[in-house]
């Protein structure tokens, strides 16, 4: 039986006996034996692991903004006079390279935000980012996509998503620099036109 998303009812459509299939091919095709002890087991495993780490496809924005929709009414000082904001910095995350299926790993994502009459609880932040990455993605997509949830749930257009990571498609592959990362900034509103508020972003990092 498919699982559900984390505090959501919508069921994983990933079609796990489709898969199962694919990956016994891919397999075959690869000059390996899918019935050897040590791949027979292997297209269910992927197809348990795909359900897990591809959870964020069954999902558009919109609906990851329903799903952790948990703010509280507050009546703040933050304005479009004062340099305040929200900040929740390195949260763990990681994805899957859209070009090779390849893993990008020891990523970091920053998210900030001014808040305007309401707040998001803190770890609905990182459930966000979690479940954005949890899709056939690129570094620039997930701050774009994390962006825009923060800002449907918040109510504010002020956000800034700052990620950095490895990619295995450049780092194991390819051109093989292992050192090399990548880093990528979104900034909405305030965040791109406020020489105060980017101030304030870049001593917090």
């Amino acid at each position: 039986m498919p699982a559900s998303a984390n505090e959501g009812d919508k069921e994983i459509a990933i079609d796990t006996e489709a898969v199962k299939k694919h990956i016994r091919g891919l397999l075959v095709a690869l000059g390996d034996d899918p019935d050897r002890e040590g791949l027979v087991d292997t297209p269910d495993r992927v197809a348990r692991m795909y359900e897990e780490v591809f959870e964020g496809m069954n999902y558009t924005n919109e609906e990851i903004a329903r799903m952790f929709d948990k703010t509280f009414e507050e009546d703040l000082t933050f304005s479009q006079t004062n340099s305040d904001f929200v900040i929740v910095k390195d949260i763990d995350i990681f994805s899957y390279c859209e070009h090779h299926m390849a893993l990008m790993y020891d990523m970091r994502a920053t998210v900030a935000y001014v808040p305007h009459g309401k707040v998001i609880g803190i770890s609905k932040i990182a459930r966000i980012a979690d479940m954005v990455s949890k899709r056939l993605q690129i570094q620039e997509r997930i701050g774009t996509d994390i962006a825009d949830i923060v800002s449907m749930v918040t109510g504010s257009e002020d956000v800034a998503v700052l990620i950095e990571g490895c990619h295995s498609c450049m780092t194991a592959r390819g051109i093989k620099k292992t050192d090399a990362k990548t880093y990528t900034s979104t900034l909405r509103g305030r965040f791109q036109t406020d020489m105060m508020l980017q101030n304030r972003l870049n001593l917090a990092l």
